[in-house]
């Protein structure tokens, strides 16, 4: 892997990590839509540990900062800017675009800043997981005016990050994420191996994402036992995180262990989504689900909380898929079983999906990254 001395290319895209979550995901997408384009391209981690190193292309140097955080990531990202000079350099999510902001103040450089966020700002500050995340508006409401752009991957994130940052919504833009890719759809007819999925007399739910209290996974445990009365569904956790334990001790206290599976990160949960009967999203916050328009991508019915933001802008107040007030396990319930039973058609879903295509953010990243 290339030190941070080395491949000064003119546009760098930062991130913290290469986890297994959306944000990473959707920051490879980019990276390898533009660097097809024939776009000199560099991916700038804090740190490279998490799956989806091996999903960045040969064309996309990887550099690492080898920082334990984020925030310990800036005296070698300063460094980084000051030799490599980059003309422009994108950060994803808040804390990283915070830090870059810093970083380019001190090192002294032209470089260009466009700052992305991901998610709602007053989730975190409301629910925090470090003491970071609630003094994380003040740090944004006086280094954002410095970034030369700002995008927001939904006008609900846009809105909250406007308000709780106390910035000017006008100069926030919203761009869709990459979501939506050949490869995607290649994948999703891949096999899976699992005999559920196999069996056309089981109706599977399927749920993606990292296993964090955002997620609210205790909500659709509990609305999945209330539906398993009804039916014959089994359920599959796909993803890793903190609140494993939890979720595990909690479906064997509601007797649905043996119904429910947690097979942790794949790489490939295209295949699992299209093979499903339902993908079920049951978060108190998210930013741009991706999960959702990978589903619709996929022909999948979906259910969703009305979750802050994100999910009613993707299904369009329920045009596409039912959405249910957060924390209410019996609403969840009963949309899921209605979805079961009269399913969206796979045709309408499919054509929803292309509004969040790689191509048509690809379009619109270039007019904010090269104008």
């Amino acid at each position: 892997m290339p030190s941070a001395d080395q491949h000064p290319f003119p546009t760098c895209i930062f991130v913290p990590s290469l986890r297994g979550g959306g944000a990473e995901r959707m920051t490879v997408n980019l990276a390898s839509g533009l660097a097809r384009l024939g776009l000199p391209i560099t991916l700038v981690v804090a740190n490279a540990d998490g799956p989806f190193a091996s999903a960045v292309p040969d064309t996309v140097p990887l550099v690492d900062l080898n920082s334990r955080t984020v925030l310990t990531s800036l005296s070698p990202l300063t460094r980084y800017l000051k030799r490599s000079q980059p003309a422009v350099f994108l950060a994803i999510m808040d804390h990283a675009g915070v830090i870059a902001l810093w970083a380019k103040r001190l090192a002294g450089t032209k470089t260009r800043i466009v700052v992305s966020s991901r998610g709602t700002l007053s989730y975190s500050v409301q629910s925090p997981d470090w003491i970071g995340d609630r003094i994380m508006p003040h740090l944004i409401h006086w280094s954002y005016p410095l970034a030369d752009h700002i995008i927001a991957v939904s006008r609900g994130v846009a809105d909250d990050l406007a308000s709780t940052a106390r910035l000017p919504r006008n100069r926030i833009r919203v761009i869709y994420n990459p979501v939506v890719t050949p490869a995607l759809l290649e994948m999703s007819r891949e096999f899976t191996g699992h005999p559920w999925l196999d069996d056309p007399t089981l109706p599977v739910i399927l749920s993606v994402g990292r296993l964090t209290r955002a997620k609210d996974l205790p909500t659709l445990l509990t609305a999945f036992a209330l539906l398993r009365k009804k039916t014959g569904a089994r359920l599959i956790l796909l993803g890793e995180g903190e609140e494993r334990n939890r979720i595990d001790y909690l479906a064997r206290e509601l007797g649905i262990r043996s119904d429910m599976e947690l097979l942790g990160f794949k790489r490939n949960p295209y295949a699992f989504m299209a093979r499903s009967a339902l993908v079920a999203l049951s978060s108190v916050s998210e930013g741009l689900p991706s999960v959702l328009i990978e589903a619709l991508a996929c022909g999948t019915p979906v259910v969703s909380t009305d979750c802050a933001s994100g999910p009613a802008e993707i299904l369009e107040n329920g045009r596409y898929g039912p959405l249910v007030p957060v924390r209410n396990p019996r609403a969840l319930a009963d949309a899921m079983m209605h979805e079961l039973k009269e399913p969206h058609a796979s045709a309408l879903l499919r054509k929803r999906a292309d509004d969040f295509s790689l191509d048509r953010a690809l379009q619109e990243y270039q007019e904010v990254l090269y104008a």
